[in-house]
């Protein structure tokens, strides 16, 4: 603040640490060209203890690390260009890194995916093959991804549309492949688990053919009675990493709320995907998610009727 006052890491500092003197100055210069809009600050609402600003000082101690990104001789320009718009500019960290119950993340676990925080979406893990998946895509789809906010292998959706929309859509050729490249190497060493072994037999009778019944009759249209889809404009399900994550959260979502990717230039008009929250109970979302998460080799766990009724609540921003 310009009386000195500290910033809410809400604002991510701890990224933008990482930004040039050069870049920063640049985002200034071009702050400086908005127009204005007249409007009184509001009084602060922040509760006890959090109105007390002086408690930044012990959160900035355990969680902040200040300097300028630091290139590794040892890796390409390339990489290094990517590495610093990935962990600085983009600030992907604040979505795809845990937040602990102080607000703050581990080094140790940068990019190793997390649920985002009063969202209810969980951003994946960039490290692992077995959730984003990174490693096994090529570098076209990781463009193709970040930029039109869709692939061969998927589409973005929740606040990762937002920022295909706002933000990554308006990349240059030269740094969204240098985002691949780092984004790629992150999961290069993984590899995604073995398909699941079969549910118990009790369990597959009711979950398989009840969830099998319901994607022939609602899905498959789109995304195919095997599950490959018809990229990019209906995404496969069928070996989709997001589909598989240890967290259920966005397939229940998607599946409650359907939603569009964002329009881009590279896909102006994206094809969406329908809402069935209104006609789909919460057993049958539970089954059908279920059998999208363990069919055709899927190695994804059962979800339960009670996560899908948790999430009908979630709000859609």
């Amino acid at each position: 603040f310009p009386d000195g006052g500290l910033v809410y890491p809400a604002m991510p500092f701890a990224s933008y640490s990482k930004v040039t003197r050069e870049d920063s100055d640049a985002i200034y210069a071009y702050l400086r060209t908005v127009t204005p809009v007249k409007q009184l600050n509001k009084p602060h609402d922040l509760t006890f203890p959090f109105n007390n600003r002086s408690l930044i000082l012990g959160w900035r101690t355990l969680f902040f690390n200040e300097g300028e990104f630091k290139p590794d001789p040892t890796k390409s320009a390339e990489w290094n260009r990517g590495a610093y718009l990935v962990e600085g500019l983009g600030h992907c960290g604040m979505c795809h890194t845990a937040i602990n119950a102080l607000g703050g993340s581990s080094q140790s676990q940068a990019f190793e995916g997390g649920l985002i925080p009063m969202q209810n979406w969980y951003a994946p893990s960039l490290t692992s093959n077995k959730e984003a998946g990174l490693g096994d895509w090529s570098l076209e789809e990781i463009v193709d991804y970040l930029r039109k906010g869709v692939s061969a292998k998927g589409a973005v959706y929740g606040p990762m549309a937002e920022v295909v929309y706002n933000s990554l859509q308006y990349l240059n050729d030269d740094d969204v492949r240098a985002m691949a490249i780092y984004l790629k190497g992150l999961a290069q060493g993984t590899s995604p688990e073995k398909a699941s072994a079969p549910l118990p037999t009790a369990e597959s009778s009711l979950l398989h053919s009840f969830g099998k019944q319901l994607y022939d009759r609602e899905c498959a249209s789109c995304h195919g009675a095997t599950g490959l889809g018809m990229p990019p404009d209906y995404p496969p399900l069928a070996g989709n990493q997001s589909i598989q994550m240890v967290s259920a959260v966005n397939a229940i979502r998607m599946v409650l709320n359907g939603g569009y990717p964002p329009g881009t230039s590279g896909n102006p008009m994206p094809h969406g995907m329908p809402p069935f929250a209104q006609k789909l109970s919460d057993d049958e979302v539970a089954a059908v998610v279920t059998y999208i998460r363990t069919a055709w080799g899927n190695r994804g766990e059962p979800v339960s009727a009670r996560q899908a009724n948790e999430l009908r609540a979630a709000t859609l921003n």
